[in-house]
């Protein structure tokens, strides 16, 4: 009878030591973010810029999901912090600014790849700063803000010319190509798009975005239309989307000075004693 209960007793499985697999979901999806910026690149070489404009965007999208998805899972680390600069450098700095060339601007020679390379350098301080002002401590009123546009915008902004090139070859609108295909009408998007990424302009980064409760229903339709709009003529789409966030630009820096002279005219609460 112990020969038998000995044979029966469960045996005790190894505990192996190391992180679970759901902290590696954040790391597992900025890495297929970084593979989809890198695919770009090559699908720019074949000049296949409409695909290679997709694998930006899809870049772009997976950027917005790994940090919500690791606070979500509290699997943030300073590893995927690093981790997810890196791949943004790569996704949003040299990329969009590597298609833009092999697109128009190698026809302007070396004066072509200045505003490449500007673009490039701008958004590598951008995110050097960005991570060196993580455990900075900050007024509560700064938290809903980015410092200058974030990497995803600018990757998005600097495609402006390609996204409506492309539209403007579906419809046949050849004087909107001419234009947005000049090497000099690129060059101006790189340089302010640079120069907005290390500038000091408060920008609004939706994370605890608060709004009024009459708003959020004109606000769902619109993200509805918004979304219909990008299915049927996903080009045209993007080209809004850029317009609608140079817009929003002036609004979001107004709402940072309200916030800021709000909490600058609450007194400071005399100390005890």
């Amino acid at each position: 009878m112990r020969k038998l209960r000995t044979r029966l007793r469960p045996r005790l499985r190894p505990r192996f030591q190391g992180p679970s697999f759901n902290r590696m979901i954040p790391n597992i999806l900025t890495m297929l973010g970084l593979c989809s910026g890198l695919t770009g690149m090559r699908f720019a070489l074949e000049g296949r810029f409409g695909a290679a404009a997709v694998a930006i965007v899809v870049s772009a999208a997976i950027d917005g999901l790994d940090g919500r998805i690791a606070r979500l899972l509290k699997a943030t680390s300073r590893f995927g912090a690093e981790f997810d600069s890196l791949a943004d450098f790569l996704c949003f700095g040299v990329a969009p600014a590597f298609i833009l060339y092999l697109w128009t601007l190698q026809s302007a020679g070396g004066f072509g790849f200045v505003p490449c390379l500007m673009f490039a350098v701008c958004m590598a301080l951008r995110l050097a700063r960005f991570n060196a002002a993580l455990d900075a401590p900050h007024p509560a009123y700064t938290y809903n803000f980015f410092t200058g546009v974030p990497a995803p915008a600018g990757a998005g902004l600097v495609l402006f010319p390609l996204f409506a090139g492309l539209e403007a070859k579906a419809l046949g609108w050849d004087w909107l190509l001419r234009i947005v295909h000049a090497p000099l009408f690129c060059a101006v998007m790189l340089v302010g798009t640079a120069l907005l990424l290390v500038s000091t302009l408060p920008v609004w980064n939706f994370k605890n975005f608060k709004m009024r409760a009459s708003m959020v229903l004109p606000t769902m339709l619109g993200i509805g239309l918004y979304a219909a709009l990008l299915v049927a003529d996903p080009w045209g789409a993007l080209a809004i989307g850029g317009l609608i966030y140079i817009g929003m630009l002036p609004f979001s820096a107004r709402s940072y000075r309200m916030l800021k002279q709000a909490a600058e005219a609450v007194p400071e609460a005399a100390p005890e004693g």
